[in-house]
């Protein structure tokens, strides 16, 4: 039997071979998917180019942009405007809500304006007109976009936005080129199914195109070069406008609901809401709304590529109307069917056998994060803290304690464990710690920040996690000794590792407290300074007790040989304790354990 990925790489190969001998049949079709390609690949470059232009302006743009419905539905028109992408500007948004950064109402308020900066793109095209050919402008900004590429810093990044503008250029050129290359052989006009039925297949059409293209310029350039061409009539232009729509929203709702948390999860069912609940009036007012724009076109004298930007606007507002005073229900509807999930109050289960173990993945990282650098690296810090948890769990289970005693208020006093006991240190680490840290790394590799700033929280994350990992690894080794003696209450060494065990789960509860108070905060200096004093009586309380028994001849040599060796995996375990919160204090906003949970802001009233 075939594995998935083979299958999956045959079914690739077989579309490239079946693609490459279209365009062997018919230099018309060629011509069509090179200037698509072009648009796409020109998009692509104004996103990367403005996006390093910036250097974290939209993502702070958007952070204090969403205080009120009204400054977030601006931004999201102008940021939908400038990068030509509701789908990216959608994600980028789902992005931020699922590390925090914005509220779900400001989400909401953003994703509303998405669809109206959408129009903005649509008319500029449609004004272009079938007889305006921009390949003379794009030629020399590709030129100099190409040598400012050579240049370093924002000088290349702009370069890498004029290249995108240039091939945009040329590629709606090449798009109008293929369609009157194809003339009559792509005559959707003549298709006359009926009313109903013919704008349910276009809207189809739409649909398909945009979640395919994944992007609703692309698919709107298309119609707009088809309608120019004769190949569509303008009813079927305004069903694919409707259909790319909803599109959309489906490409955004498939990203959000697989790569994001409950936050992501209610706003990308938001955005999917609102284009069906607009495409579905629009479809039940199809008559007086197609009937407004042929009437508004006669009398401002529109041809018909301005009339399907008439048509998107118009659509777009009629849902805007019905959705901007139900922003506020919305939201509360929204966190009522996607409630949050209930927090484990134990990430690692008590007494699970080694064959029944899972890996445990990372919880907060996600492509969508990578889309940018602010996202990125909340989900970092994130990912860091669920880490810093999974950590201090293994850890007591590496020393036969109870998680759930690790998150009593009040620090509980340890019972001897009753045997048997399990070594299972080992598989602990595998499956709960190196998944996840592998993950970590992974995501960090992909991560691109140019802000020095963020560079250096980026830096301290990485020593945090790897610090996490250090402290479990030398755990590991305390667990033969522990699983030795703690099951032998006759033996001497028994009640110096019960005073080890108690000594590291009191070294834990005491970074914990500290660790989950914000960094700097007065919580914190007292929680790193009562760890300080408590790691260093690991000398004179516990080394000191054990030569004093091994000089009385109350512990044997060997005895004394394994709590010495033990004690120097308890001291290094208590200074990268130590060393975690230092980096924490370094760099203001890396917070390795979770602190009390905080409410967003509530949306201000327009």
């Amino acid at each position: 039997m075939m594995k998935k990925p083979a299958f999956r790489s045959l079914l690739v190969g077989l579309l490239l071979i079946a693609l490459a001998g279209s365009f062997w049949y018919s230099p018309a079709w060629l011509q069509l998917c090179y200037g698509l390609a072009l648009f796409l690949f020109g998009m692509q470059c104004i996103e990367e180019g403005l996006h390093n232009a910036a250097g974290g302006t939209l993502e702070r743009l958007m952070a204090s942009s969403t205080a009120t419905p009204a400054r977030g539905l601006m931004f999201g028109m102008g940021a939908t405007f400038v990068l030509q992408s509701s789908t990216l500007v959608s994600l980028l948004t789902i992005a931020f809500l699922s590390t925090g950064l914005i509220g779900l109402a400001g989400g909401i308020a953003v994703i509303l304006g998405t669809n109206l900066g959408a129009t903005g793109g649509i008319w500029l095209l449609a004004l272009a007109g079938q007889s305006v050919s921009l390949s003379p402008a794009a030629v020399p900004m590709l030129v100099f976009g190409i040598l400012a590429g050579f240049l370093k810093g924002r000088f290349a990044a702009f370069g890498r936005v004029l290249v995108g503008i240039a091939l945009i250029f040329i590629g709606i050129d090449a798009i109008k080129d293929g369609f009157q290359s194809v003339g009559g052989n792509l005559d959707f006009a003549s298709i006359r199914s009926g009313g109903a039925m013919e704008v349910a297949i276009f809207s189809g059409i739409g649909l398909l195109l945009t979640v395919v293209l994944q992007s609703t310029h692309a698919t709107l350039i298309l119609t707009l070069a088809a309608l120019a061409g004769g190949q569509i009539s303008v009813t079927q232009g305004f069903a694919i406008a409707l259909g790319s729509n909803v599109g959309s929203s489906i490409s955004t709702a498939f990203v959000g609901f697989l790569g994001s948390e409950r936050s992501g999860q209610r706003l990308a069912l938001a955005h999917l809401l609102f284009n069906v609940v607009t495409a579905v009036l629009c479809l039940l007012l199809w008559l007086p709304l197609t009937w407004l724009v042929a009437q508004a076109a006669g009398w401002l004298g529109f041809n018909s590529l301005l009339q399907l930007a008439l048509f998107h606007t118009l659509f777009n507002l009629v849902g805007l109307a019905v959705f901007w005073k139900l922003q506020a229900r919305l939201a509360e509807s929204l966190q009522r069917w996607l409630p949050d999930k209930a927090a484990d109050e134990v990430l690692i289960p008590e007494e699970m056998p080694e064959k029944t173990m899972r890996r445990k993945q990372a919880r907060y990282l996600s492509d969508n994060m990578l889309r940018a650098g602010d996202t990125a690296l909340r989900a970092v810090f994130q990912e860091v803290r669920h880490l810093g948890a999974l950590s201090l769990e293994v850890i007591c289970h590496v020393l036969f304690i109870p998680a759930e005693m690790l998150y009593q208020e009040e620090e509980p006093l340890l019972e001897p464990p009753e045997p048997p006991l399990q070594l299972d240190a080992q598989a602990l680490y595998e499956n709960y710690i190196k998944a996840p840290y592998s993950e970590l790394l992974e995501f960090t590799s992909k991560m691109d920040i140019d802000d020095e700033a963020q560079q250096q929280q980026l830096l301290q994350a990485h020593i945090a996690a790897m610090q996490l990992v250090e402290i479990v690894k030398d755990s590991k080794h305390l667990q033969k000794n522990m699983q030795h003696y703690l099951q032998k209450p006759d033996s001497r060494a028994y009640p110096h590792y019960l005073r080890l065990r108690a000594h590291l789960f009191k070294t834990m509860c005491l970074f914990r407290r500290a660790a989950a108070a914000p960094a700097g905060s007065e919580a914190w200096k007292e929680g790193s300074e009562a760890l300080d004093r408590h790691v260093a009586t690991l000398e004179s309380s516990f080394r000191s007790r054990v030569f004093d028994k091994l000089r009385q001849d109350e512990l044997g040599s060997w005895h004394t040989s394994s709590l010495m060796n033990d004690t120097n995996y308890a001291k290094r375990i208590g200074s990268g304790f130590q060393e975690i919160l230092r980096v924490a204090g370094a760099v203001g906003g890396v917070e390795i354990l979770p602190a009390e949970e905080e409410e967003m802001p509530a949306q201000e009233e327009a």
